[in-house]
């Protein structure tokens, strides 16, 4: 697929779905070389960003940006992509000094399961190779991309992800699952780990998102690869033909119910009719 190609893909969720913002399309990239001219670098202005906020400027203004170690000020975001030579030792002493968890042995355990459950997998291996091989990415509102995306990443609510997961469980190659940690969503979960596990992500925006970048409390996200995206076009609203709720959202309404249903109503049902009773009485006595 082509540029082109992917900003009419973006245009058809972004109206379809009524979304609040933009898709972002999220490239990863080798060499600073290959930053489009177009896209704005905080460092270039004596400023960092933070990834979760270049994120919101894309979805939200429409702006195109790239980002390394040298534009983001949020350090361990760039030691969790290996844009920085820190060993797991030196992460894991930042992450106890912030304090996010209760003790070191709290996040010992933290590094231990993310070791096992994503790095121990099959795949683990090529996954950090993968991630070493690249200095940045570049983040652009995917209705008018300047990027072929590696990953995607939407924002919405609970309506929206159910119905793009819907959409990417279709034809049921396997289901969308995640993890939560309440840390590292958007930046790790929603762009890096699509697109170097090939697998969409549910995001819960976490400590970043909420401080820094201005995600609402009610925004909740879905991360996906790149490759993925025609497919969840294309089977956007097809899950239960029909039946399917569509936008604005069509629940079913509950059918056969009385005014009997609760005591309060029935009470006042029975006054009315007593009541009714007793002016038709009077009135056959006329």
């Amino acid at each position: 697929m082509d540029i082109k190609e992917f900003q009419e893909m973006g245009n058809d969720l972004y109206h379809r779905l009524h979304l609040p913002t933009f898709p972002v399309a999220i490239k990863y990239i080798k060499s600073e070389d290959e930053i489009p001219e177009k896209a704005v670098r905080p460092s270039s202005g004596g400023q960092q960003w933070s990834l979760c906020q270049a994120i919101t400027y894309a979805r939200r203004w429409g702006w195109h940006s790239a980002m390394t170690e040298k534009d983001n000020f949020c350090v361990p975001s760039s030691a969790s992509h290996r844009w920085v030579n820190v060993s797991s030792e030196e992460l894991l002493e930042s992450q106890v000094r912030q304090g996010w968890r209760k003790d070191r042995a709290a996040e010992e355990r933290h590094f231990a399961y993310m070791a096992k459950s994503r790095y121990g997998a099959p795949d683990g291996a090529e996954m950090i190779e993968k991630m070493g091989q690249y200095v940045g990415c570049v983040f652009s509102p995917l209705t008018n991309t300047i990027i072929e995306p590696d990953s995607v990443i939407i924002y919405g609510d609970g309506g929206h992800l159910s119905h793009m997961i819907q959409a990417l469980c279709y034809d049921y190659t396997e289901p969308v699952t995640s993890s939560f940690e309440g840390f590292g969503e958007s930046c790790f979960k929603g762009c890096l780990l699509p697109f170097i596990s090939g697998l969409p992500q549910v995001v819960i925006p976490g400590m970043g998102d909420r401080a820094f970048s201005g995600t609402s409390e009610t925004e909740i996200a879905l991360g996906i690869p790149g490759t993925a995206l025609q497919t969840m076009t294309e089977h956007l609203f097809k899950s239960g033909g029909k039946q399917n709720m569509g936008l604005p959202l069509k629940p079913l309404l509950a059918m056969g119910l009385t005014d009997s249903i609760t005591p309060g109503f029935k009470y006042l049902r029975e006054i009315v009719d007593s009541k009714a009773e007793i002016n038709k009485n009077e009135e056959d006595n006329r």
